[in-house]
């Protein structure tokens, strides 16, 4: 399987991984990091990890005017794509997509041959995270489950391009934190692969859980209303420390409690309230792994006044107190340190 990516004009390699198409889970994990910046202060940064079947492709792009990106794959893939960034112009052969993309958004797509082009516009942060899959990786990873996506499964049975919804959907906690884990992760060697792969597998299962899990048809929602709940989410994944109360919030986005909660519920299988407990719960989670933060600390970064609020918050939502935590994941540390040593 050879992908490549290049900017036009002018033209510029940017990605260039030629890969075999088999599935071997004792292959090398390996990493490569690109980056290309300029007098303009244009710049990308692209994280690849590759092995046998299976590519991952973190890039960050920004350009001081519109450039365009080729993309192609030579080879039949199973894409998952997580979009993190709007208004790229959109064009892919053999797939209708929409024209332009929508910020936390994601979905998977089976294509034979993939060749895509994307506008990117100017003075824009652009990000897509792409878990690119041979075909017999994927077969591997669902365990050739054809009923989980009988009309998707054909299609590829059939060498028939397509994607698996028809729109891309808006990003669940779960999958945020799933691609969170996935970009940060800082593990080294055998370690690395397995970890990477049980969190794919992961994600897909979020990703299909989330395409499934569509509102009953008394719940749809316009366009115009959609787009202010994507605001909404967006204002709480940006400072969920200092969240607005629900009236503030419904002012801010122009819409009202009542379409705003019903709305939210809807689109994100969850309350306003219990995302941003989401939210807080898995950054303590998050600083209690990688920073090691004391209780306290771990409580005001969350936006908690109150360590016992904070507390109580946690081990309602994990089960156990954070101060147990603290200590399962020192062990737990502890002994990846020591395995990691041994081999």
């Amino acid at each position: 399987m050879k992908i490549k990516a290049t900017l036009l004009t002018p033209e510029t390699p940017i990605i260039k991984i030629q890969i075999g198409d088999k599935y071997y889970p004792k292959s090398i994990l390996t990493e490569e990091n690109i980056n290309i910046e300029n007098k303009d202060s244009e710049k990308i940064t692209s994280r690849h990890l590759i092995t046998e079947g299976l590519v991952l492709i973190d890039t960050q792009m920004y350009y001081s005017s519109a450039k365009t990106v080729i993309f192609e794959i030579d080879e039949e893939s199973v894409v998952m794509n997580f979009i993190y960034s709007s208004n790229v112009e959109t064009h892919i052969d053999q797939l209708e997509s929409e024209r332009y993309s929508k910020e936390n958004t994601h979905n998977i797509f089976y294509t034979n041959n993939f060749k895509a082009t994307f506008t990117i516009p100017a003075f824009t942060q652009s990000n897509y995270l792409s878990i690119i899959l041979s075909k017999e990786f994927y077969y591997n990873i669902i365990n050739e489950d054809w009923q989980l996506h009988e009309k998707f499964s054909r299609n590829i049975l059939n060498k028939q391009s397509s994607y698996l919804t028809l729109k891309y959907l808006p990003f669940t906690p779960a999958i945020q934190w799933v691609t969170h884990e996935i970009k940060s992760c800082t593990r080294k060697g055998a370690l690395k692969r397995i970890y990477i792969e049980s969190k794919i597998k992961e994600l897909l299962i979020h990703q299909l859980e989330a395409i499934f899990a569509k509102p009953s048809t008394t719940e749809k929602i316009d366009e115009e209303d959609y787009n202010k709940l994507l605001e909404a989410k967006k204002i709480l994944d940006n400072d969920y420390r200092n969240t607005p109360t629900l009236p503030e919030l419904s002012r801010l986005i122009s819409l009202n409690e009542f379409k705003l909660k019903k709305g939210f519920k809807a689109c994100f299988g969850t309350t306003v309230r219990s995302y941003i407990i989401k939210l807080r719960m898995e950054h303590a989670k998050e600083l209690f792994q990688n920073k090691k933060a004391t209780v306290s600390e771990a409580a005001y970064k969350c936006g908690y006044k109150d360590v016992s609020h904070f507390s109580a918050a946690f081990k309602s939502y994990y089960g156990f107190s954070p101060q147990k935590f603290k200590i399962n994941t020192d062990i737990i540390q502890f002994w990846l340190i020591g395995f990691s040593l041994f081999w």
